[in-house]
């Protein structure tokens, strides 16, 4: 897998995870052991850093990114994606740290970027794809989320706001990230859509969503309003021009 798609880097960013992660970080290893991890720590209050920095300590395949506080998902992936492009990674992963995202399906994202996609996307609302232990209003909301996604912006998408993706290198150097300010669902949106309107192929793969078990998300009515407001935003007054896909 690494000789044909190069180094892969998975991203994950952290606030308030020190039970989560080591299990997490393990469970990657195992999965893709030749890929590397990045931890993203927003100077979580629980130590979650310093956890961090015992397992980089132990494995020359994990690294940290300490940030100087909780500054929204978006900012982290933006400094993990320019971290990586830095230091030469060829494909770079999304992924959460509290388990929601099974890192023993990263493989299949993995297969599939290197079957030809530029985006692949670890998609829920496609057939095969399930959510386990969410509550009836979370995935009613997550459905309507998308369909609005789709019938304001037409991106060809299911799951537009899914956080298990994986991008090349190329893709995230060809679609900017310089004037992302987008956070949370909106974030996942965002570099979907500029992915699209570049016309390079995004592919979607199921997965199983597992909701966490240990540790608070950190899901709020900010990061909904965000996401409604500017996809709205987007859909009536257009993307900046210069994203718009070619003719």
């Amino acid at each position: 897998m690494e000789r044909m798609l190069g180094r892969v880097l998975v991203i994950v960013p952290t606030y308030n995870e020190r039970e989560n992660l080591p299990t997490i970080a393990g469970r990657v290893r195992a999965a893709v052991p030749e890929a590397h991890l990045l931890i993203a720590d927003d100077n979580s209050p629980d130590g979650t850093g310093a956890v961090a920095d015992e397992l980089a300590a132990k494995d020359d395949h994990v690294h940290v990114l300490h940030r100087p506080g909780k500054q929204g998902l978006g900012a982290a992936y933006i400094a993990g994606f320019r971290w990586g492009l830095q230091e030469g990674f060829d494909v770079l992963v999304e992924m959460d740290a509290d388990g929601s995202h099974q890192p023993e399906e990263l493989p299949k994202l993995l297969e599939t970027l290197a079957d030809g996609a530029d985006l692949v996307i670890g998609s829920r609302w496609v057939p095969g794809g399930k959510v386990v232990n969410w509550p009836t209003s979370r995935e009613f909301l997550s459905r309507g989320a998308n369909v609005y996604t789709r019938m304001m912006l037409g991106v060809p998408v299911r799951d537009a706001t899914a956080g298990f993706r994986a991008y090349r290198s190329s893709t995230l150097e060809k679609i900017g990230l310089d004037d992302v300010e987008s956070q949370g669902y909106c974030f996942q949106v965002d570099l979907t859509l500029r992915t699209v309107r570049h016309g390079l192929r995004v592919a979607e793969v199921p997965i199983t969503f597992v909701d966490r078990t240990v540790g608070a998300s950190k899901m709020s009515r900010d990061i909904v309003a965000e996401a409604l407001w500017r996809v709205t935003l987007w859909g009536f007054s257009g993307f900046p021009q210069r994203l718009r896909r070619p003719r």
